[in-house]
């Protein structure tokens, strides 16, 4: 992609409220622009970043056995009302009411909703485990919108749903969710702890919260350190088997938010293994057993004929939250550094002298090398300064940038820079694109073990 080709608002100045750096960076770079408190439209850079997130989130669900459907955003109450939590829910529902009166709601969870879909066709235990998930926007309408996407009024949210007909299978969706996400979170580069954590609204006695550490982190997280670190179920992972032992070793060790910090817990454990640090959420996994299914009658008959509710659980990422996270996880004082699998572009290429005919050429070659071998390439090719290509290189956080002007030209070198270090070596001008691909590839390769 060309530079000249591409839509990017960058801005030199940090707009006044944005007060950390992952929002900060996101206005800055034209990954997002403001449309009123707490909603954003989503510019070609970070829609890029979105859609690689999206990708990854798909993949590791499927690899767990969920499969993907999608429900509606806005949805009738009466739902809501059968379970009961139309006007427990609070303020931050948006309520609305249709051209014929009825009354409607823009969905900010979807429990009610996969529940009435289940139960129209599911009768028999036989049709059991399910797993479904969708990836849909959701509004919440947050009293006090802030931090960008962080804490956004409208949000994209990945939301899995599992219905079993025992508590002893609805564990196992439990777990296969848990191991799902510590493989998802860091394939993109994160590294979260689950941590014990309260229900909230959507309920249930066991659910847990995976965070991300970070500087500016919403929440206190104390946590024994022997969890950092700790190695994620790897690409031959058999969810069909028996997980247990990998849930109670993440579990064996003590997590959780300062909502559910238990200070009798927290002084058992070794005064040297104590960390208390602060943490974002970026995925929630709640077992609830038949809160829903019960006020919605959603029923399955059972070998001995018996009628049961489903057992029921919910999993959530917030997808869109994601990249605020991976920003406050991963930047410096010019920009986010991107890890290689959700990088909107794999590589930068800087051409110092557009029209000079040396540059041109050799600039395409390594573009179309790239390109070919399947490298994600943004070539600025326009006649800004050195110094604003650089510094517009930094703001786009891309893992590698390539710098071709006439003096490399005529050396038979190209500089490479990579981001995460910000070391800087020179290449041989035929091995440039090949090095390049190779970092790339081993990159990738590695987060997806």
């Amino acid at each position: 992609m060309r530079l000249s080709q591409f839509y990017l608002p960058t801005l030199k100045e940090t707009p006044g409220e944005a007060q950390i750096a992952s929002h900060r960076f996101m206005l800055r770079s034209g990954m997002i622009r403001q449309q009123a408190a707490g909603i954003y439209a989503w510019l070609p850079l970070g829609l890029r970043v979105l859609r690689k997130i999206e990708a990854i989130v798909r993949e590791e669900q499927e690899r767990a056995g969920a499969v993907e459907l999608l429900m509606p955003t806005i949805q009738p109450a009466s739902l809501w009302e059968e379970s009961g939590r139309f006007d427990a829910y609070g303020p931050e529902m948006l309520r609305i009411k249709d051209r014929s009166g009825r009354d409607m709601l823009y969905g900010p969870t979807n429990e009610e909703m996969i529940t009435e879909i289940v139960r129209a066709s599911t009768k028999s235990y036989k049709q059991l485990p399910q797993l479904l998930y969708h990836i849909q926007w959701k509004f919440r309408d947050e009293l006090r919108p802030r931090f960008g996407v962080m804490r956004g009024r409208e949000f994209l949210m990945k939301d899995t749903y599992s219905f079993d007909a025992s508590p002893e299978d609805a564990r196992k969706s439990y777990l296969k969710m848990f191991a799902a996400y510590l493989r998802t979170f860091r394939r993109m580069g994160l590294e979260t702890v689950p941590v014990k954590a309260d229900p909230g609204p959507i309920g249930g006695d066991l659910t847990h919260e995976f965070v991300v550490l970070a500087e500016n982190g919403e929440s206190d997280v104390f946590l024994d350190r022997r969890l950092l670190g700790k190695g994620v179920p790897g690409a031959d992972t058999d969810f069909s088997g028996d997980l247990e032992p990998m849930f109670k070793d993440w579990t064996s060790h003590y997590a959780a938010t300062d909502e559910m910090h238990d200070e009798a817990a927290w002084a058992e454990v070794e005064e040297a293994e104590k960390l208390s640090l602060r943490g974002i959420e970026v995925g929630h996994i709640f077992y609830f057993g038949t809160k829903y299914s019960e006020p919605l009658r959603a029923k399955v008959q059972t070998a001995e004929g018996e009628e049961v509710a489903m057992e029921m659980g919910s999993y959530g990422i917030g997808v869109s939250r994601l990249l605020g996270a991976l920003i406050e996880a991963h930047h410096d004082e010019h920009g986010p550094k991107w890890p290689v699998s959700v990088a909107p572009f794999h590589v930068g290429i800087v051409n110092l002298r557009p029209g000079d005919e040396g540059t041109d050429k050799l600039t395409a070659e390594v573009e179309a090398e790239l390109t070919a071998a399947g490298v994600e390439v943004l070539t600025d090719d326009t006649k800004d300064r050195a110094g604003e290509k650089f510094a517009r290189m930094d703001l786009c956080g891309l893992p590698h940038v390539l710098t071709i002007g006439p003096k490399g030209v005529a050396a038979g070198e190209i500089e490479w820079k990579r981001r995460d270090t910000g070391e800087k070596s020179a290449l041989p001008q035929a091995e440039a694109a090949k090095t390049i691909t190779r970092e790339v590839q081993e990159a990738l390769a590695a987060l997806q073990r």
